[in-house]
């Protein structure tokens, strides 16, 4: 009789059900290796002491996601939790791994949807003043925290679709350039005057003192010539926002935040933010259409004679 895997442990075939389904994940659906890496992670500890994957039931889902909620996971963390295994569960079946889907019949609590803060215009504009003023010496590493700034906050692009920028992708003559998103979709953004400006100081006086031979095409490079860290990059926002008095702590997914906020604010269509920011649903870029009604929720309470 086969001995049962301890509670850290996965069986075998479980081991060898996970590693397929991580490959699935990445070649078939096109995941990024951040989504591939949290599924596994969470899988593992759905799977983790089952002796096998017929073993795994609603009412073990169900255990697995309470014990979760029970030790104070957000709602977030369960959405996700809850989305993995079914996902998992449903590719197993269709594998022939197991003739039933449990997860088909797994609920999930729904994630908060309530976006972080979001810098007015003025202060945005105040920390990429202070930014471009940092790098008038024209010191290499400050020219690059200027143009990662600027093309953040101008295209509203992911930090990993930042730091993945080459050289190649971009088009200086229609002021746009190349990214590649979630699920290896590809789409076009455009910039503004100011990062124009911060883009040719960088590859004039910037970038060519990093480089080194193991820099590749990579625009962005990091002090030792490599590409730019995703990581290096949410520092650079962080130093620079907490660098102006009375700017709330954000990092680069609050600059895209702040970038569809103004648009919206400005006028732009909501389809057009949505290919902006590359979201795949409608539904997501929706989200900050609640952020500028709140805000004119506060003007109209100031302002009106009535409110």
């Amino acid at each position: 009789m086969a001995t049962p895997p301890a509670a850290d442990e996965l069986a075998p075939a479980l081991r060898a059900a996970l590693d397929a389904f991580a490959e699935h994940l990445q070649f078939e659906r096109g995941r990024s290796e951040h989504t591939v890496r949290a599924y596994r992670s969470d899988l593992r500890g759905l799977l983790a002491g089952l002796p096998g994957i017929d073993a795994l039931d609603l009412a073990h889902l169900r255990g697995w996601l309470a014990a979760g909620h029970a030790a104070g996971l957000s709602r977030t963390t369960l959405a996700r939790r809850a989305a993995a295994a079914r996902t998992f569960t449903a590719w197993a079946k269709r594998a022939g791994l197991t003739d039933t889907d449990p997860g088909t019949r797994l609920g999930s609590p729904r994630p908060h949807t309530d976006l972080p803060a979001v810098l007015g215009a003025q202060q945005t504009a105040d920390v990429l003043d202070a930014a471009t003023t940092g790098a008038e010496e024209g010191e290499p590493v400050a020219l690059r925290d200027l143009l990662v700034l600027e093309l953040l906050y101008a295209t509203g692009v992911r930090v990993s679709e930042l730091c993945g920028i080459d050289l190649d992708d971009i088009d200086a003559g229609r002021r746009a350039v190349r990214v590649t998103g979630k699920g290896a979709r590809e789409r076009t953004v455009l910039y503004g005057v100011p990062a124009e400006q911060a883009l040719r100081r960088y590859l004039e006086a910037g970038r060519p003192a990093l480089v080194t031979p193991r820099s590749g095409p990579a625009l962005f490079l990091g002090a030792r010539g490599g590409r730019l860290d995703p990581r290096v990059a949410r520092a650079v926002v962080h130093r620079a926002v907490t660098a102006v008095p009375g700017v709330p702590d954000i990092g680069p997914h609050g600059l895209r935040h702040a970038a569809a906020t103004h648009m919206l604010e400005g006028g732009a269509d909501l389809r057009y933010v949505q290919e902006l920011l590359g979201h795949a649903k409608l539904s997501t870029t929706q989200l900050y259409t609640h952020v500028t009604v709140e805000r004119l929720k506060v003007v109209h309470e100031q302002a009106h004679p009535r409110a």
